[in-house]
């Protein structure tokens, strides 16, 4: 699907129970293109299930046992597992890109919180539920890094936005809109306000 869509696949992982796949994707990349790149992957989990029970079927009780644990794991709304990208990809098309990531950051917390409180003293999945607390701290962490490329590629590419959208500072930028800034009651094209805001810098 990420070639289909042009994207750039710079890496695959590949383990005994599946794969991860990294992409060279724009922050500002249309929500609905990263939306079909990212359920691909469940999806795909699907088919391989139906494959693996026809061809496999004396080993139907552990193909199921392993495919619906991966896959309810991985849809889970946390940061970095695909059901948190999907939450976030949600957000993003009625908040803006702080706020969407943000909200996604707090949900992952609140779902890792109570993971953990009924965690029935089975160490394995205290063990991941840390592994997941860590991860979803990086990605709080990495934030302002992501925000950063996110405005910039608005100011050095060209994005066909529908929507336009008034906002009065950077931190109000939406990803799927264009945007006009009112500032001290003057309105200026994003563009404008990103070239000067970056020549500060």
């Amino acid at each position: 699907m990420a070639y289909l869509l042009k994207v750039d696949v710079y890496k695959i992982y590949l383990y005994p129970l599946g794969g991860i796949s990294k992409f060279n994707m724009d922050q500002n990349i249309s929500i609905i293109k990263e939306f079909l790149i990212l359920i691909m992957g469940p999806i795909f989990q699907v088919i391989a299930y139906f494959l693996l029970q026809s061809f496999l079927p004396r080993y139907i009780d552990m193909i199921k046992l392993y495919h619906f644990g991966i896959l309810l794991f991985n849809l889970l709304p946390i940061f970095p597992l695909d059901g948190g990208k999907l939450v976030n990809l949600f957000l993003s098309g009625f908040f803006s890109f702080r706020s969407s990531y943000y909200l996604s950051i707090f949900i992952s917390y609140l779902f890792i919180i109570l993971i953990f409180i009924f965690n029935k003293l089975n160490l394995n999945l205290l063990l991941v539920v840390i592994l997941l607390f860590f991860k979803v701290t990086k990605e709080y962490k990495n934030f302002s890094y992501l925000y950063e490329k996110f405005l910039l590629e608005r100011l050095l590419k060209e994005y066909n936005f529908k929507d336009t959208k008034i906002i009065n500072n950077s931190k109000n930028f939406y990803r799927n809109k264009k945007h006009l800034l009112n500032i001290n009651d003057k309105y200026i094209w994003e563009k404008e306000f990103l070239n000067k805001m970056f020549k500060n810098c």
